[in-house]
Order: C-alpha cells, then structure tokens, then sequence
C-alpha cells in the first residue's frame, strides 16, 4: 500500500502541491485527471526525487519511504511522457546499463535480464537498434522495461498517452492493467479520458494542487451524477 497523507510541494515560493492524500493498494491503479499544470506530473516528481517534499508523510508498506534514497533503493519507478531513453545506447544497453551500475549485476546477468523483458514487450528483434529507430509504441515499452528492470514496487506513469498516436491507447491501457495484474502499484498522470475509459481505477480529480473529488471508475460510469467535477471535466464543460 502506498499511503500519501497532506503532501505539500511548494517551487519558487509557489505552492504546487497542497495537501494531497490518497491511498493506492498494490494491484491497483490511481489516475490523477485534470488539465495541464494542477500539480499532477509534479506529484509523480515527488514520489521520485525529482521535486521536493515541503511537507506531509509518506508510507510504503507501513514504513516511511525516504524520498532522499529512493533513486537508490528503486522502490518507485517512472515511466516519462517522453520516455527519457538514451539516444546514444542500443534498446538493450538502454535496459542493462542501470542494472550493472545501480543493481551491480555482471554483463551476463544484465542481458538475461533485459532479453527477457525484450522479448516480454515485443522488442527482442530490435535490441540493437536506437531509440530514434523506434516508434513512439515501441519507445514507450521500452521505457517500461527499462523501468521494471530494476523491480520498484511503484510505478509512475506520467501523461503516457500524450507523446502516441490516439490508436495506441487501447496497448498503453493493456499493459498498465497487465502490471497492476502483477502486483505493481500503479499512479497515472493523465488528462487522456479516452484512456480513462480503458481501465479499472480510481479516479482523482486534481485542480490548483489539490485534489477535489475522488471516484472509483466502474461507480463514476453507472453513477456519473454522483461525480460532477469528475464528469464536468470528461464533458469539457470546466
């Protein structure tokens, strides 16, 4: 389980993130909706390291997760919305490279790893290409398995639709449900409410850095006037 209780983020004297909590299980998949800049990208930095906790509390497992070492322990993991692969590595090497210099694994060990992972996402004919060699489909499996390679409990999934073609978004929502399927915890930033429609979650509605009205999916759908923000934001009308 992970647990976020009153985080607060604040940028340049800038308050982006105010009293944000929410609980997401493992197995389970939270999407925070809402329109660019309401602070949704910059929470999933915060789980990461890459933007820093002002204040509030935050538990993985029932213990604090200690955001200064979590680039160290790999507890979270980030999938970007433009995937942040490196152009100058091969598909494989942009897998093993982290798992021998983060993970200490030997060459041999990294390979097995990341052929593995290849070949589970489709990508094993392609190991030796470049990242500029890739559709925008392949690059972003690719960044997911780069991602589980190093096996957090956490992964982060911001905008993950945004930099694909709209026709991928049924394949982008499949493999999110399949790692929730596996136990990951799963938060997803997105303003995509095509893709919304594609997965079982629970919805958050973000607006000014906060969140202001919550609903499981399957209810919101038969339920819809029960989630006026939820559904004035899916409708366009705010």
């Amino acid at each position: 389980m992970l647990n976020i209780n009153k985080l607060s983020t604040i940028i340049n004297d800038l308050k982006i993130l105010n009293n944000i909590s929410l609980k997401v299980p493992h197995g389970k998949v939270a999407v925070l909706l809402g329109a660019s800049g309401v602070g949704k990208s910059t929470l999933l930095r915060v789980l990461n390291n890459l933007e820093p906790l002002t204040s509030g509390t935050i538990e993985l497992d029932d213990k604090s997760l200690d955001l200064k070492t979590v680039n160290r322990t790999h507890l979270v993991g980030m999938v970007f919305q433009h995937f942040n692969l490196f152009d100058h590595l091969t598909v494989k090497e942009n897998i093993t490279l982290a798992l021998k210099t983060l993970l200490g694994k030997s060459k041999k060990e990294a390979d097995t790893v990341a052929t593995k992972l290849l070949r589970h996402y489709g990508l094993n004919d392609l190991s030796d290409r470049y990242p500029i060699q890739l559709s925008g489909g392949q690059k972003q499996r690719l960044a997911i398995a780069r991602t589980i390679a190093l096996k957090p409990k956490v992964i982060c999934f911001d905008e993950p639709t945004s930099a694909l073609d709209p026709m991928l978004t049924t394949s982008v929502a499949n493999n999110i449900k399949e790692l929730a399927s596996e136990g990951y915890i799963i938060l997803v930033a997105s303003h995509d409410t095509t893709l919304l429609e594609k997965l079982d979650c629970m919805i958050h509605l973000m607006q000014k850095g906060t969140i202001v009205e919550s609903a499981n999916s399957e209810e919101f759908w038969v339920h819809k006037e029960h989630y006026p923000q939820i559904n004035s934001f899916i409708m366009g009308t705010i």
